[in-house]
């Protein structure tokens, strides 16, 4: 199989679950790095949708984490990444759905505040990419804008911030359960794994949650997951 071309923001928790089921199949791929909110119009030529991730593989062009995985799972049968037995399946795509609509949004939602509010955070999150390095002064100078149209697209705000955060432990409850009950948390990452577990590794890079989550099983299995993951924020 021809390597793979993967669009990605680097950081973003959908992008790194679509990288880390690329490396389960032992697809080899190379990655294309966009800037934040610059990646619209690059994607939208590119792939007809303004949202990462993107991937080219043998002529195809697929957009979005779910369909890249359903895709990657129809190629590459094994490691499955969607379990054979219909009612293991169902419980799967629930979750993964979820982690999807839900709680990557959430997420989002606290993130772009956060920068707003500490700008020179931003540049760690680049770590490992191949983006030319952005001087702080001039991420600061550029943050107002930037932040400002993420947090518009993300349906962020500075007055809904507290309640996204207060809203952060039961969605942790429920992906403790999942762990509990096999949903997630096996041998073998599954598709609920890999697009729940990134953003719960990336809300562990905000230092004032980390503390809060990474006792818990979901931080446990966020930590045994994705052990390195850009960010450093407070």
């Amino acid at each position: 199989m021809p390597a793979a071309k993967l669009w990605i923001i680097p950081g973003s928790h959908p992008c790194l679950a679509v990288a880390k089921a690329l490396e389960m199949k032992g697809i080899e791929f190379t990655t294309v790095d966009l800037l934040p909110v610059m990646h619209k119009p690059v994607m939208k030529v590119r792939f007809g949708q303004g949202t990462v991730p993107g991937l080219e593989l043998e002529g195809e062009r697929i957009v979005g984490s779910r369909r890249i995985m359903a895709r990657l799972d129809s190629l590459v049968p094994e490691p499955r990444l969607y379990p054979e037995d219909p009612d293991a399946r169902a419980q799967v795509e629930a979750a993964e759905a979820w982690g999807d609509e839900v709680l990557q949004a959430a997420v989002r939602r606290v993130l772009w505040p956060t920068f707003k509010a500490h700008p020179e955070a931003m540049a760690t999150y680049r770590a490992g990419s191949k983006l030319p390095a952005i001087p702080v002064p001039v991420l600061k100078a550029i943050a107002p804008v930037v932040t400002r149209v993420e947090m518009r697209m993300n349906d962020a705000s500075d007055a809904g911030y507290a309640a996204d955060l207060r809203t952060l432990p039961e969605m942790l409850d429920r992906v403790d359960a999942w762990i509990a009950d096999g949903t997630l948390g096996g041998e073998q990452p599954n598709a609920a794994d890999l697009q729940i577990v990134p953003s719960v590794r990336l809300l562990m890079t905000l230092g004032d949650l980390r503390p809060l989550i990474e006792p818990r099983p979901c931080g446990q299995l966020a930590m045994r997951l994705f052990p390195d993951f850009p960010g450093d924020a407070p």
